[in-house]
């Protein structure tokens, strides 16, 4: 089915490096310059790096449930199509809106990343208070560089992927080449000492690793973006799957090198919370200001990565509910000559240049609201894995994970546990104006889905059943 106005249709132009570009930068955007410091005060040096890799083996196993359904099913929309099948309609609508949620915040917490790090290039920049929001100056030249930032990302995504790519490709190499500087200034210069104490926590230590352990799905979003732009992905379709699992054994090193570098050079007491503790790190690293500076730029390439990724894949995301009958089918159209769900990615822009006008507070907020949102979609798709194996056994699978159910299950336990995480009465849960933003997203797609379906009626639900 399609709109009945839509004439354009997506373009398969991306490339392996592209692919493996877009969802490993998407993973590595700002938030490991800004967190790692906290990371390491919250759980030890080890305990950070303990959370990583405790939260990136629940990441992988979920990966490798998405890499097999995405090259089984290479279709714009990634969880939107595999929950359909394997859950149903309204199944597939909160999967997908709880993704977009995900990607959502995400785009919002780059908006607020970027005029942060320009601030730490340019200190003092920020002039003409606004207002106070949880004790922290909105500036009024502040909020506008983080807007100008998100339509800029916005105008990047309307105008093709081809651009969105190459941009993507360039600032990701960018990312790496400062991350391996790093990391071999740190094993010259730091100390094992400095790694204590490996494991703290506000309580227990097992308190710290959970209040990590919280923000690894939010860190670790990004893989999934591969099967939202499946339809542009120009190769054989096990490759998909492959390319997916890697990108995410990729991130899972990144950080736990990036945390044990920090602790390995800096220590616990020599990180200022109030300071972005990776830069500071490298400045010792190589006893220069300028290695800290060429850091901070890493780190804004970041931004841009993870920016750029989830413009992609929440437009891609929305474009499938739309598409569906799920929302307004405005957003299912294409731009006739970019071949873009242009509707949708104005959207975006338009919701997330709201984030700066919030000010600093609002990235924690951010970070943990859409991470529910992304262990939701997790848990969605993990299921449909599961059920997918038991009633379409023959369905054509060109990646095929091995001992397959288990893994599914497992995926599935370690998501659920995973949301577990952010309800009350765990040592991580959710605050009160997280989950007004999580309740009030919720809400707002509900009365979308419910005026979709008043709307346009059952039409489509026929067509998701021929996929």
């Amino acid at each position: 089915m399609t709109t009945g106005t839509e004439t354009a249709r997506f373009v398969r132009v991306l490339a392996r490096k592209d692919v493996l570009a877009l969802a490993f930068g998407a993973m590595i955007g700002w938030g490991w310059i800004v967190l790692t410091g906290t990371w390491i005060l919250s759980a030890g040096s080890l305990g950070a790096v303990s959370a990583f890799l405790i939260g990136g083996v629940a990441i992988i196993l979920v990966g490798l449930t998405y890499a097999e359904l995405a090259a089984a099913m290479p279709q714009a929309g990634g969880e939107h199509v595999y929950s359909y099948r394997g859950l149903g309609h309204l199944a597939s609508f909160v999967c997908t809106w709880a993704i977009v949620l995900g990607y959502m915040t995400v785009v919002s917490f780059e908006a607020v990343a970027l005029p942060t790090v320009v601030e730490n290039i340019f200190p003092g920049y920020s002039v003409g208070h606004l207002w106070t929001v949880a004790g922290w100056n909105v500036e009024a030249t502040w909020v506008a560089v983080g807007v100008l930032g998100s339509l800029f990302m916005m105008w990047v995504n309307y105008i093709g992927i081809r651009t969105a790519a190459l941009l993507q490709k360039l600032v990701t190499a960018l990312i790496v080449v400062v991350g391996l500087m790093f990391i071999t200034g740190a094993l010259f210069t730091g100390s094992g000492t400095n790694l204590e104490p490996l494991f703290t926590g506000e309580a227990t230590v097992a308190g710290g690793i959970l209040s990590v352990l919280v923000m690894v799905p939010f860190m670790f979003v990004g893989f999934d973006v591969i099967p939202q732009a499946a339809e542009e992905i120009d190769l054989p379709h096990r490759e998909i799957g492959r390319l997916l699992v890697f990108s995410v054994l990729l991130a899972v090193a990144w950080y736990a090198a990036i945390i044990f570098g920090t602790g390995y050079v800096l220590g616990a007491d020599g990180i200022d919370p109030d300071s972005l503790a990776v830069p500071d790190a490298m400045a010792a690293a190589f006893s220069s200001n300028w290695a800290g500076k060429l850091m901070v730029l890493a780190g804004m390439a970041g931004i841009i990565t993870s920016w750029n990724a989830f413009y992609i894949g929440g437009s891609r995301a929305i474009y499938a509910l739309a598409k569906a009958d799920m929302l307004p089918r405005v957003f299912a159209e294409l731009h006739p000559r970019y071949n873009t769900p242009a509707n949708a990615i104005i959207l975006i822009g338009v919701v997330t240049s709201i984030a700066p006008f919030l000010g600093r507070s609002a990235m924690v907020w951010l970070v943990d609201a859409g991470g529910l949102g992304i262990v939701l979609a997790y848990l969605f798709v993990a299921a449909s894995f599961v059920v997918l194996r038991y009633r379409e056994p023959d369905m054509n699978r060109p990646f095929v994970v091995p001992a397959g159910k288990i893994v599914g299950i497992v995926a599935t336990v370690l998501s659920f546990a995973l949301v577990l995480l952010y309800l009350p009465g765990s040592p991580s849960a959710l605050l009160p104006v997280e989950w007004l933003i999580f309740g009030l997203w919720m809400v707002g797609g509900g009365i979308m889905y419910v005026w979709a379906r008043v709307r346009y009626g059952v039409a489509a639900a026929h067509h998701m059943d021929a996929l």
